[in-house]
C-alpha cells in the first residue's frame, strides 16, 4: 500500500525541471545574459533606480514562481520565465550590496558562496539528494528555487570581483568562465560526479553570460559590440522565445521522455533477467 501511495504521488507531480541537454545550457547562458542587460537598461537607461528596478522585478518574480508552483509538471514557458527573473533579481541582490550599500565584492562573493553551502547542506539533510532529476515534490522545488537565485548572485559577485582584479576587456573577460566551464566538463567526461559537476557549471554560466552581455552592449571604442543594453536584451529575449517554442512542440527537453526512450531501447542484459 505504502509503495502504491509513493507511485500515485510521483505521477501526481512529474520531474518539475527539463532534461539537461544542450538546448538547456544555450537558454541558461541566454538567461543569464538577460539578467545583465535588461536589469541595466531598466535601472540605468530607463532611470528607475536600483530599489525601484529590484522591488518590480522581485514582484514579477514570485508572481510567476507562484504559477510554476502550481503545475503539476514542468512547462518550458514557465520555468523559463521564471528563470530569466531569477536571473535579474539575482544579478539586482549582488548590485544593491555593491552600489546601494557598499559591500565589496570578495565579501558577497564569500557571503553567497557560504549561503549556497548552507542551502546545499539543509537540501540534502532533508532530501538526501541534490539532482535536478528528483524534482518531484514542493520541498525540492523550493530547494531548487532558492539554490538557483543564490547561484546567481554568486555568480554576478564572483564575475564581477574578477573584472574588478583582472581589469580585463569585456571580450576577453569571456574567456576566463568559459576555460573553467571547459575544465569542468573535461572532470565530467573522465568521471567526476555529475552533480557536482551540473552545479559548478550552473553557477559558472552567470558569469558567462554576463561577460557577453557586457561584450555586447559595451561601445564599440570600449571593445564591445556596441549593441547597446537595450538591443542585447531583445536579442537574447528573442532567442529564448524561439527555442522555448521549439522545446514546447518538440517536448525534447522532459526528463520523462528521456526515461522512455531509455526503457524502449534493448538491453541484451536486462531482457535475460527475470
Amino acid at each position: 500500500m505504502t509503495t502504491m501511495l509513493a507511485t500515485d504521488q510521483r505521477r501526481a507531480m512529474l520531474n518539475k525541471v527539463p532534461e539537461v541537454t544542450v538546448y538547456f545550457w544555450i537558454i541558461k547562458i541566454l538567461c543569464t545574459t538577460v539578467g545583465e542587460s535588461f536589469a541595466d537598461y531598466v535601472n540605468e537607461t530607463l532611470g528607475f533606480g536600483l530599489g525601484k528596478t529590484t522591488v518590480v522585478f522581485s514582484v514579477a518574480l514570485v508572481a510567476v514562481l507562484v504559477a510554476q508552483f502550481r503545475l503539476r509538471q514542468y512547462v518550458p514557458s514557465v520555468y523559463w520565465l521564471a528563470v530569466v527573473l531569477i536571473s535579474v533579481v539575482g544579478t539586482l541582490l549582488t548590485d544593491n550590496l555593491t552600489d546601494g550599500i557598499g559591500v565589496p565584492l570578495w565579501v558577497s562573493t564569500a557571503a553567497f558562496a557560504v549561503a549556497l553551502a548552507v542551502v546545499f547542506a539543509v537540501w540534502y539533510a532533508r532530501e538526501r539528494t541534490l539532482s535536478i532529476h528528483s524534482i518531484i515534490t514542493t520541498p525540492r522545488e523550493a530547494f531548487y528555487w532558492l539554490t538557483v537565485l543564490v547561484t546567481f548572485a554568486l555568480g554576478t559577485a564572483a564575475g564581477d570581483w574578477t573584472l574588478e582584479l583582472t581589469g580585463w576587456s569585456a571580450g576577453a573577460s569571456i574567456l576566463l568562465p568559459l576555460g573553467l566551464i571547459a575544465a569542468v566538463f573535461a572532470a565530467w567526461k573522465l568521471g567526476a560526479g555529475p552533480v557536482l559537476c551540473f552545479w559548478l557549471a550552473y553557477i559558472l554560466t552567470r558569469p558567462l553570460g554576463a561577460n557577453i552581455g557586457d561584450f555586447l552592449a559595451s561601445a564599440r571604442d570600449e571593445g564591445g559590440a556596441g549593441l547597446g543594453t537595450l538591443g542585447t536584451s531583445i536579442l537574447f529575449l528573442g532567442t529564448i522565445l524561439a527555442v522555448v517554442v521549439y522545446l514546447s512542440v518538440t517536448h525534447k527537453d522532459r526528463i520523462e521522455r528521456s526515461a522512455a526512450r531509455a526503457e524502449l531501447a534493448p538491453d541484451p542484459v536486462g531482457d535475460r533477467q527475470v
